[in-house]
């Protein structure tokens, strides 16, 4: 199975990188072919260029790479910290790059773009872990969990991925090193869980 892991934090040693990597390593272990981008250490340019927006434009090669990962895919992973009740610059610009007509969605004939698209991409199941500073239960109750609105419907859910399993890891700045050790092995469960291997 191709499954895509995308990491969107700038800090080598952050917490986000440890999720990437029990992500990936128990991929590989399941036998998976696992596509991984590390946006701040490619330098992704998350800034959308006016010549990119049209449906037929000329798109650089690593954004070609990353439109043809994403098409590709059977699974998808999301990994970032909740900044500001969303995700860093660096994934939004990705998704703004990357989900693109023709890729992650279309719109029927006779439709200009205003109604809501059909999904395109492959992958059914994908999972968003990203960490935070505030517990999860203010984040609802204050904000009325943005992320969720974002990945599962706004995102995914135009995207055709209708399994989106989201888990917020908090708060990070005070945790242990035991229970890091425990989300890391939660994480591992749940890629078990949801991409197979018994």
């Amino acid at each position: 199975m191709r499954i895509l892991v995308i990491l969107g934090h700038p800090g080598p040693g952050s917490f986000n990188h440890a999720i990437a990597e029990a992500a990936t390593s128990q991929l590989a272990g399941m036998g998976h072919e696992v596509r991984f981008h590390d946006l701040c250490a490619e330098n992704f340019d998350p800034n959308l260029p006016a010549g990119e927006i049209s449906r037929d434009a000329q798109l650089p090669p690593a954004i070609e790479e990353h439109c043809r990962d994403l098409a590709e895919a059977e699974g998808i992973i999301v990994i970032h910290p909740n900044w500001w009740g969303a995700p860093p610059a660096v994934i939004k610009g990705w998704i703004d790059r990357v989900f693109r007509p023709e890729v992650a969605y279309r719109f029927i004939d006779g439709d200009g773009g205003e109604g809501v698209p059909v999904g395109l991409l492959k992958a059914r199941t994908a999972l968003v872990f990203h960490t935070a500073n505030t517990s999860s239960d203010r984040e609802i109750e204050a904000f009325g969990d943005p992320l969720d609105n974002i990945w599962r419907k706004c995102v995914f859910g135009l995207s055709g991925v209708t399994g989106v399993r989201r888990r917020t890891f908090a708060i990070v700045c005070t945790s242990t090193p035991e229970q890091r050790e425990a989300w890391l092995k939660e994480v591992r469960e749940t890629v078990k869980e949801a991409f197979g291997g018994g």
